[in-house]
């Protein structure tokens, strides 16, 4: 790294600057809280590369906390979903307490790949490769016939199988049923497909 990139780096450290790729309002799609009113903040950038992440990285804008926190809070609902990208290379305990002072009830999807700052109110754990977190209020596989016996460690009050949105028909119809069939067998888990896309909303 440069003098001037080190320079660069430690100004938007330093006045807690974000790239964020998107702040909308919409209903949670997925999981636990579907079709629960949710602000979501969606920051640009992860440690990872997923053929299937509907996150366009190169894109967003650079935002301040308070622009965040601002925008965040123009809109109605206590629910806030900090998603990717990865939240965890972003995110603190302050960034997490400033939204707590705004009255809101902090969600974060994470790969868990890197640590989560104190105070989350909820945490989806979607692993991908690589991971650290062990524990979780909500455990969401993607599923793409892969070996379920790699998530067994993984302590979650919540499990749900989702199978992965392919961009193919005949294999997302193929993948479907196996997670239908995957939680008929190991009914601890549930079945979670994005509702959001048959609703045609974000």
């Amino acid at each position: 790294m440069s003098g001037q990139e080190l320079a660069l780096f430690r100004m938007i450290e330093k006045q807690r600057i974000y790239k964020i790729n998107e702040i909308f309002y919409s209903l949670q799609g997925e999981g636990y809280y579907v079709g629960t009113p949710a602000v979501f903040v969606r920051f640009s950038g992860c440690n990872l590369n997923c053929p299937f992440c509907d996150t366009e990285h190169a894109s967003g804008v650079m935002m301040s906390e308070e622009d965040i926190m601002s925008a965040v809070s123009s809109y109605p609902a206590r629910h806030v979903v900090l998603t990717g990208g990865e939240p965890s290379l972003f995110i603190d305990a302050q960034f997490v307490s400033s939204l707590h002072s705004l009255g809101k009830y902090v969600a974060v999807e994470t790969n868990g790949t890197c640590s989560l700052p104190d105070g989350i109110d909820w945490v989806t754990f979607s692993p991908k490769s690589d991971w650290h977190l062990t524990e979780c209020d909500e455990l969401k596989v993607v599923y793409t016939a892969q070996d379920m016996a790699a998530y067994d460690g993984i302590s979650a009050v919540h499990h749900f199988l989702q199978p992965c949105d392919t961009g193919h028909p005949d294999r997302n119809r193929l993948l479907l049923q196996g997670a239908i069939e995957y939680c008929k067998s190991h009914p601890e888990w549930r079945l979670s497909v994005q509702t959001h896309k048959f609703l045609g909303i974000r």
